[in-house]
């Protein structure tokens, strides 16, 4: 019997993580991408191609998009697109951390519909499908009900706390920490370690397509900065910022935002 989607990008997220465990993050060759695109590492590559070939073997009609591949065009009329981070914090792979994940989506018609978040170093394998909830390890996941930002536990960098951001000059009070994969961070409020998330520059999809709906299906709720939908599979596979959590302090959340457009052209 074929697999399901979420039993194959399950399935391929724990072989990608046996591939890139042969990898010493230290040891490993590692170089600047073009154009300020960030840093890649020939794990980042190997596990890439091992997950561009598995899955399009499976679902040769399903588009693909990844950190890692050629932007293919054909991807904007397929219906269903694989939205892949073959290594999604590779700078703290490269460093020796065991904070990095495997990211991998499949979205239908603009909107996620399978998602894994896979970190194989933590023994964390966050899923997803749509209207089926999601889960940690097997075991269901829900978001937090906190609604008061003074007293949230946010995952953000510091640059989003920057006084241009907020309508009073200043964040809210919320007590603020770190994780480096996007991924991870949105799985984290997914299954109610945090309180919310957040980035307010431009993001690109194959880091949070699979968070968004691990997010949605634990009863959250994830925008782009401004409030807008996030719809995938844009030509420039860019959203602008992301904005996640609970239903009460999400709205709180935005609520302290200043209002910014996208700031890349579609």
């Amino acid at each position: 019997m074929p697999e399901n989607d979420l039993s194959l990008l399950i399935s391929a997220a724990q072989a990608a993580g046996e591939i890139a465990g042969q990898f010493v993050g230290t040891e490993a060759r590692k170089w600047d991408k073009p154009d300020g695109a960030g840093p890649v590492t020939e794990a980042d590559l190997a596990v890439n191609r091992y997950l561009e070939d598995r899955l399009k073997a499976a679902r040769p009609d399903y588009g693909w998009l990844s950190e890692e591949s050629d932007n293919e065009t054909g991807r904007l009329s397929c219906q269903r697109v694989f939205i892949i981070d073959p290594i999604d914090g590779t700078r703290s792979f490269a460093d020796g951390s065991r904070t990095w994940a495997h990211s991998l989506a499949i979205v239908e018609d603009g909107q996620p519909v399978a998602a894994v978040v896979y970190l194989p170093q933590r023994a964390l394998l966050f899923a997803a499908a749509a209207g089926e909830g999601a889960t940690c390890n097997a075991a269901p996941i829900g978001v937090s009900r906190s609604s008061d930002p003074a007293t949230a536990h946010v995952l953000s960098t510091k640059p989003s706390l920057a006084a241009e951001h907020w309508t009073d000059g200043a964040p809210p009070e919320f007590r603020r920490s770190h994780r480096p994969s996007l991924a991870y961070r949105m799985a984290r409020v997914a299954d109610g370690s945090y309180d919310a998330m957040l980035t307010l520059r431009p993001t690109w999809e194959w880091d949070i397509a699979a968070g968004v709906l691990l997010l949605q299906e634990a009863g959250g709720i994830a925008t782009d900065r401004s409030g807008g939908a996030l719809t995938f599979n844009r030509p420039d596979a860019l959203q602008n910022g992301v904005v996640a959590g609970g239903p009460d302090l999400h709205q709180e959340l935005l609520s302290r935002l200043v209002y910014r457009a996208e700031e890349s052209p579609r």
